[in-house]
Order: structure tokens, then C-alpha cells, then sequence
């Protein structure tokens, strides 16, 4: 059996097939590639978008913490104002009751925490916070035993108005 030059060869379609093979792993590598520069932008991409989100959170946060802060520190002055006038209105019945130098003693607290309220409506959040922290590292023990007694007052105060609720209530 004689082959002619025109008619393809066992060869010609292997190295035909060996072509397409190539050719078909070759665009199969490239959209491979493809693939994953795109996966590889859209991942940053993500990551960036949540860096951003996660990020214009926490300043949101942190804005909202210090509005409460400052609406904290006013009606704290507000308070301690209430306070001062309290102990003056009392300063006049001690006066009377005991005597004008127990009376004196009462003026004098009232000036005292007068002078603290104005010192805390003065500074500003983030000075009272070093202060605090200062204070915290200077004197542990006595931080310690302010918080205790305050949680204690708050928890006072807390189970009397619920009581007081309870009692409206009945």
C-alpha cells in the first residue's frame, strides 16, 4: 500500500492533535490566569471595602462614645450645681440649729464642690480621662474602693426605684 504526500499520515495527525492540545492548554492556562488576577482584585477589593467599613464604624463609635461622654460630664456639673445650692439652703439651717461655725463648715464643702464643678466643666473630655488614668496609676487602691463604692450606690439606688416601681404598681 502506497501512501501519497497529499493524504495525511499517521504523524501529520498526531502533531495536528498535539497542536490543538497545546493550543487548548495554553488558553487553558491563560484563562486560569485570568481567573485569578480577577479573584485576586476582587479579594482586595473586598478587603479594602471592609477595612474602609470597619474603620468609618469605629470613628462612628468613637464619636457617639465621646457625645455621651460630654452629655455625661454636663449633667454631672448640672448635678454637683444642684448639689452646691442644697448645701447653701442647709448652711442656713445648721446656722440656726448649731451654730454659724457648723454653718461655716457646710459653706465651706459647698465652695469645695463648687470649685470641682467648675474645674470639670472646664476641661475638656480628653484631660479628664488622663486625669483618671493618672490617678488610677498613682493611687490603685483607692480607684479600686471609689469604684466599689460606687457600683454599690448605683446598685442602691437602682433596687430603690425598682422597689419604688413595685410599689406604684400594687
Amino acid at each position: 500500500m502506497a501512501t501519497t504526500s497529499d493524504s495525511p499520515t499517521c504523524e501529520d495527525a498526531q502533531a495536528t492533535a498535539n497542536e490543538k492540545i497545546n493550543a487548548a492548554a495554553g488558553a487553558a492556562k491563560e484563562a486560569a490566569s485570568s481567573a485569578r488576577d480577577e479573584a485576586a482584585k476582587l479579594t482586595s477589593g473586598a478587603a479594602q471595602l471592609f477595612k474602609d467599613s470597619t474603620d468609618k464604624l469605629g470613628k462612628e463609635v468613637v464619636g457617639r462614645a465621646k457625645t455621651y461622654a460630654e452629655d455625661g460630664k454636663a449633667r454631672a456639673g448640672t448635678a454637683l450645681d444642684e448639689v452646691v445650692k442644697m448645701i447653701n439652703d442647709a448652711a442656713g439651717t445648721v446656722d440656726e440649729k448649731l451654730g454659724s461655725q457648723y454653718g461655716q463648715y457646710a459653706r465651706t464643702a459647698a465652695d469645695k464642690v463648687q470649685g470641682f464643678s467648675e474645674g470639670l466643666k472646664a476641661k475638656e473630655l480628653d484631660d479628664l480621662i488622663e486625669d483618671a488614668r493618672g490617678f488610677v496609676q498613682k493611687s490603685p487602691a483607692i480607684a479600686i474602693g471609689t469604684a466599689a463604692a460606687l457600683g454599690f450606690v448605683l446598685v442602691r439606688l437602682i433596687q430603690s426605684g425598682l422597689a419604688a416601681d413595685s410599689d406604684t404598681k400594687a
